[in-house]
């Protein structure tokens, strides 16, 4: 259960992220979990009532803002006055309720949120090893390893990320330590310092082969962009709870303290159809993280998914990936990209067609409202009603398979591509400029509307679109931020001087 805030306002995103960073001033997570976690009175309030219920205090967090508890199915369901029932599902069976959950009016005022009770998938990595292409043929592809590609965007020289910390969320399966020796052996780079932390019980467990190469991948970017920087995985549950309780973990740790975070994995918004959907209290308790990562400082880079402007969702219209949406993430958009040794050639967005259903997520929120710092900047949805609310993605890289990474998964070499790369090159870079700077630069979205986007910072991307089969509706790439590309791809070095102010 996530119990309300002790009172205060949090800082306003906006405001901060208005400022350059070097004239910031940033709480630390302690003072943040002094100023804005939950209060003791509430947290007891929770225990009385899994007492009288008869359920069990698993752990209470005031920083965190969470009781966790448990119990029978049959207690559980008269707590909160839900029927709980299985459910089968061509992504996996799941427990789900019947019925509003309902808490006492003393408490009810006190809990934000009830996560748990129902265990649907609510994550899906987003990396792609390009549909029909065998295997095999990987090596005969104009691929990059991610140092490669690093040198292509102009990444700042004389940087590697020492000193800094960059999380990495993970909802499922795990990394042998002896693919990730064997990969940085292979790029003559020293092994960085990997720590797991389990979430929710979870913890790094290789052996899924929909989730472990996008792990190799999003460590093994990271690692070898950044090898100076230390790497926390976090592992948590592919579900809801899992989002609210992994995001929490990461912002709270006083132990390894990130200063950013890589997510490659989302959820589309608006699933009905297919039976899965955001919830709105998830929605909310996802954004006020990730505006308390604002307020320490912590940059959140999020992939925006691998299914161009449907986001894999056949019903027509138009979708985008949340929490790529959210107005307080970095959300990380998919190239094409070519080179010449040292030298970009060619980058286009990332659109396989109708015969992959891949390509660069991007698009209009229908859950999240348009922010103030992109007023006059996004188009209107291409869907029926042609709403205005969040457009994603901010920025962009190198994402089709076929311009892909080269990871080291499972004993064995591969190229993989996805949006999943994007997020974790995106979090090496900022590590990075972090380092050189002295300071975190933390949320830059309002600083990459107002002046970043329009100075030398991006290689923007005006070939392209994300309507990968052509019926749906999609985002054409123009001058300047568009629902394809964002602002463009980054020149690393040209970054690092606008946000030095």
């Amino acid at each position: 259960m996530r119990v309300r805030s002790r009172g205060k306002k949090l800082p306003s995103a906006e405001k901060i992220g208005a400022l350059m960073p070097l004239k910031r001033t940033y709480l630390s997570r302690e003072e943040f979990a002094k100023a804005h976690g939950a209060a003791p009175a509430d947290l007891a309030k929770v225990k009385a009532f899994a007492a009288k219920n008869k359920l069990e205090v698993v752990s209470s967090s005031a920083a965190e803002r969470s009781v966790k508890l448990s119990g029978t199915i049959r207690a559980l369901s008269a707590a909160f006055d839900v029927k709980l029932m299985e459910y089968s599902h061509p992504d996996g069976n799941y427990r789900g309720r019947i019925g509003s959950i309902h808490l006492p009016d003393g408490l009810a005022a006190v809990v934000q949120g009830v996560f748990g009770l129902d265990n649907r998938r609510q994550a899906r990595p987003h990396i792609s090893k390009g549909k029909g292409r065998a295997e095999a043929n990987a090596a005969h592809l104009a691929n990059f390893t991610a140092p490669q590609v690093a040198e292509l965007y102009n990444f700042p020289a004389g940087t590697d990320g020492t000193g800094e910390t960059i999380g990495i969320l993970e909802f499922g399966g795990g990394y042998k330590p002896t693919d990730l020796s064997a990969y940085f052996k292979n790029l003559g780079i020293t092994e960085p310092s990997i720590t797991s932390v389990g979430v929710d019980g979870a913890t790094n467990k290789p052996g899924d082969p929909q989730s472990d190469p996008e792990v190799a991948l999003d460590i093994e970017v990271v690692g070898a962009v950044a090898p100076g920087a230390k790497i926390i995985v976090y592992f948590t549950t592919f579900t809801e709870r899992g989002w609210v309780d992994a995001l929490a973990a990461a912002m709270s740790d006083t132990t390894n303290r990130p200063s950013v975070i890589s997510i490659s994995w989302g959820f589309a918004e608006g699933e009905p159809v297919q039976g899965f959907e955001w919830t709105q209290q998830t929605v909310q308790a996802v954004n006020e993280t990730l505006q308390a990562a604002a307020a320490m400082g912590v940059t959140v880079c999020v992939a925006s998914g691998d299914n161009g402007s449907s986001d894999g969702i056949n019903d027509g219209h138009a979708h985008v990936d949340f929490p790529a949406s959210s107005p307080y993430s970095l959300g990380c958009g998919g190239t094409r990209l070519t080179g010449t040794g040292n030298k970009i050639a060619a980058e286009v967005v990332w659109n396989d067609g109708a015969k992959s259903g891949e390509g660069g997520g991007g698009g209009v929120s229908v859950m999240n409202p348009l922010p103030t710092w992109q007023t006059g900047i996004v188009p209107p949805s291409c869907n029926p009603g042609h709403a205005i609310g969040r457009g994603v993605p901010d920025v962009c890289g190198d994402a089709d398979p076929d311009t892909g990474y080269e990871i080291y998964y499972h004993g064995a070499a591969q190229v993989v591509g996805g949006t999943s790369a994007v997020a974790p090159l995106w979090a090496a870079l900022l590590a990075r400029i972090n380092q050189k700077l002295g300071k975190p630069v933390g949320y830059i979205n309002p600083l990459l509307y107002s002046t970043l986007g329009k100075t030398g910072a991006f290689h923007d991307i005006v070939t392209g679109n994300n309507d990968i089969s052509g019926q749906v509706g999609g985002y054409t790439a123009g001058k300047g931020w568009d629902c394809c590309s964002g602002w463009g791809s980054p020149n690393g070095a040209s970054l690092l001087t606008g946000l030095g102010g």
